[in-house]
Order: C-alpha cells, then sequence, then structure tokens
C-alpha cells in the first residue's frame, strides 16, 4: 500500500472530539478521499460492520448504507424469506445486483452482508470501487455477538459455532484478499476504533475505476418490480 497522503500534524486537539470533524482543516484529507471515494466494510456477520459503519459514516458526515436492509427494501421480504423462497443461490444473486448498484455511489459507507465476497464479480467490485475495511473479529466473539440473532438464516442449524468457524475458514482468504485496511474488533470501544480507522484512512492512496456504469436493471424500482412478478404476495411465506 502506498501511503501518499501527508500525516496529521501534531497540532493540539481536543481529546473528546472525533479525529476528524468539521473543524478540520480541509487540506489535510486528499479531495477525491474527502468527497467521494466510498468506504466499503466487509467481514464476517457480527463483526460490527453495521455499528461500526454508523459510527464511521457519522464522523465522516457521510451516508451510511446497509446492504442487507437495503436487498430487504429492494425485495420487500426479510432476508431469511428470500433464502426460503429462492435458497442461497437466489439470495446471492440478488445480493449481486444490489451491490453492483450501490457500489457506484459516490461517498458512502456501506456495510456489506458477511457472504458477499463469494462471489468474483462482488469481490472485483470492492477492490475497484471503494476503499475496502476488513473488520476482523474471533469465533467466539462471532458466536456471542449472533447467537441469539434469529435473522440470519446460515446459523439456522444444530451448531453454529461449528457453522461460524467453517464459514470464517472459507471466507477469510477472501476478506483478506479485498482488504485495504484489517481492523480487529472487539479489543477497543467504537469510537476508539473508529478515530484509529479515520487516521488509516487518510494515509491511503488508491486508484478508484470511474468507468464502471449502472446496469437499469439493478436499479432499486426494477429489483422490487422484477421480485414482486417472480413471487406473487400470496405466494410469500410471509412479508416484513
Amino acid at each position: 500500500m502506498n501511503n501518499a497522503l501527508t500525516p496529521e500534524s501534531h497540532t493540539p486537539r481536543d481529546p473528546e472530539r472525533p479525529s476528524l470533524t468539521p473543524a478540520l482543516p480541509a487540506q489535510r484529507l486528499a479531495p477525491m478521499w474527502a468527497e467521494s471515494t466510498p468506504v466499503f466494510l466487509v467481514g464476517m456477520m457480527g463483526a460490527g460492520k453495521t455499528t461500526i459503519g454508523k459510527a464511521l459514516a457519522k464522523v465522516l458526515r457521510r451516508e451510511f448504507l446497509d446492504l442487507d436492509h437495503e436487498l430487504e427494501a429492494r425485495c420487500g421480504v426479510r432476508i431469511p424469506t428470500i433464502f426460503e423462497i429462492e435458497g442461497e443461490v437466489g439470495f446471492r444473486k440478488r445480493e449481486c445486483q444490489v451491490l453492483d448498484d450501490c457500489s457506484l455511489r459516490p461517498g458512502l459507507v456501506m456495510a456489506t452482508g458477511g457472504g458477499a465476497v463469494l462471489a468474483a464479480e462482488n469481490r472485483q467490485a470492492l477492490r475497484t470501487r471503494g476503499v475496502v475495511v476488513y473488520l476482523r473479529a474471533s469465533v467466539d466473539e462471532l458466536y456471542r455477538r449472533t447467537s441469539r440473532d434469529r435473522n440470519r438464516p446460515l446459523l439456522a442449524t444444530s451448531d453454529p459455532r461449528g457453522t461460524l468457524r467453517s464459514l470464517l475458514a472459507l471466507r477469510e482468504p477472501l476478506y483478506q484478499e479485498v482488504a485495504d485496511i484489517v481492523v480487529d474488533t472487539g479489543a477497543v470501544s467504537v469510537s476508539q476504533l473508529v478515530a484509529q480507522l479515520v487516521e488509516r484512512l487518510k494515509q491511503i492512496d488508491k486508484v478508484i475505476d470511474q468507468q464502471a456504469q449502472r446496469q437499469p436493471e439493478n436499479s432499486s424500482e426494477n429489483m422490487r418490480a422484477a421480485f414482486t412478478a417472480s413471487h406473487p404476495p400470496e405466494n410469500k411465506p410471509c412479508t416484513p
């Protein structure tokens, strides 16, 4: 990684303030990074992508998007229902559509689903369209955070801890493949982790693909229409 940006000066700063605030001089961040470069958070379910992503977006004064929630909004049903109707293959196909569309939005902080990195086209989009942060956590920590969450169909097994261990073994190399930054979660508070992350993000010098184009079929309106046409309400097991 080429850390070409100039490190922050040693000017005293109020310790109660985040490391990046509206008062921070604009010249301390490269214009592209300050205004448009998306940040994509990857990692296992329970790694803290949504919690950390919201906090990071607030500090950066950006929009936050949870890819799983966006997928639910576009299909009109919860993720377990999509799994029940279409299986994991159908879910992953729709996940690819949403990621392809949303990853083109500038200035976004986006939390991806834990398995989004499984698809090669998703990894390509993440690598080339923004800065990727891998939020890493141990199996025990992931289990502690997800053991009571019933909105995770992949963990609906007799041995969820074992399932997490297997999923992490499969996905870890893929998270590492796409990551520009790796952050371990759980050891520090969210505010401390976000402050550290902002400092690391400020050192990133990365060329972003500006040529990718949106596909009409991946728009929110077209995805919702396609899902509704394929699965009329009377055939859906449940709705939000």
